[in-house]
């Protein structure tokens, strides 16, 4: 087996290029659990090694197969013969005092600060926990409160934008592969996909392939879609009921192309069933990681 390199040539942002992982959460990492270990240039700059690289990868493995941050670091380091930290101590603040930081950051338009938040989230916990334990139940407190009067407009957009952000970075690449294809959207009118985003997310996480259609798209140019990818799976998802009723005609012809499953409170079980769907009435994460081991 080839030894990697242990040469520091590499800065961080070409670290960060190679390995598919920010420069904030190489940082977080390197700080955190000693996963990289690099070295001064003349000139001051910091050097990573191939070696770095490799430790890097294992990570995102061991995060893909559903460790925490702070177990994946664990395992790196135990592979490589390094010296282990103690996870519990590394992963220090608990996921409410975290939770409550970004609800505070995101409610004050505090940009950096809300992404520093998400980072030390992602770092510490795996994806499913962070989307399902802080992101949902933040998403359905924020709405709850615009609908009640109060939150504001401006509140809801800018914490919708920063999370949309981190998202779509996690999405990157969802298309790739060849594992089932699921074809995601949300009906005309329904403007609110950041629940489907993380769905998406979750599912691809489990080795499906996601085409993503995004906000208020017809019936009819999602069944256009799905004739030209055969997907395994067609997912829609509704935040309100009054925009999937009108459409029980419609759904009922797609379900009889495809497999449908409809998804979010604007969903019933009744009307999943009167078209032929499956329903899915659960969280996003959970309904994803059920559907993904069918």
């Amino acid at each position: 087996m080839t030894v990697p390199d242990e040469r520091p040539t590499l800065r961080i942002g070409e670290l960060s290029r190679r390995v598919g992982v920010s420069d904030h959460l190489l940082r977080a990492w390197e700080t955190r659990y000693g996963l990289l270990h690099p070295s001064r240039s003349t000139g001051g700059y910091r050097l990573y090694s191939e070696a770095d690289a490799d430790r890097i990868r294992r990570m995102k493995e061991h995060l893909a197969a559903g460790l925490s941050a702070a177990e994946a670091a664990h395992a790196v380091l135990a592979e490589a013969g390094g010296t282990s930290v103690d996870v519990r101590a590394a992963a220090g603040v608990s996921v409410t005092e975290l939770a409550v930081s970004l609800r505070e950051a995101l409610e004050s338009f505090d940009e950096p600060t809300a992404q520093a938040v998400l980072d030390r989230l992602l770092s510490d916990l795996s994806l499913p926990t962070v989307l399902r334990d802080v992101v949902m139940p933040y998403l359905a407190d924020l709405g709850a409160r615009w609908q009640q009067g109060t939150a504001s407009v401006a509140q809801e957009h800018f914490a919708s934008f920063v999370l949309r952000g981190r998202l779509s970075g996690l999405a990157r690449g969802w298309g790739n592969g060849r594992g089932p294809l699921a074809v995601l959207a949300c009906p005309v009118l329904e403007l609110h996909d950041l629940a489907l985003m993380v769905f998406g997310i979750v599912l691809n996480r489990q080795g499906w392939r996601i085409s993503y259609l995004g906000t208020s798209t017809p019936i009819g140019d999602l069944a256009r879609a799905a004739e030209t990818t055969h997907p395994e799976l067609v997912v829609i998802s509704a935040s309100a009921s009054d925009v999937l009723e009108p459409l029980r005609d419609e759904l009922t012809s797609l379900a009889a192309r495809f497999p449908l499953a409809l998804a979010g409170p604007g969903v019933s079980a009744e009307l999943a069933r009167a078209v032929g769907a499956r329903h899915l009435p659960g969280d996003p994460v959970t309904e994803a990681e059920h559907l993904a081991v069918l």
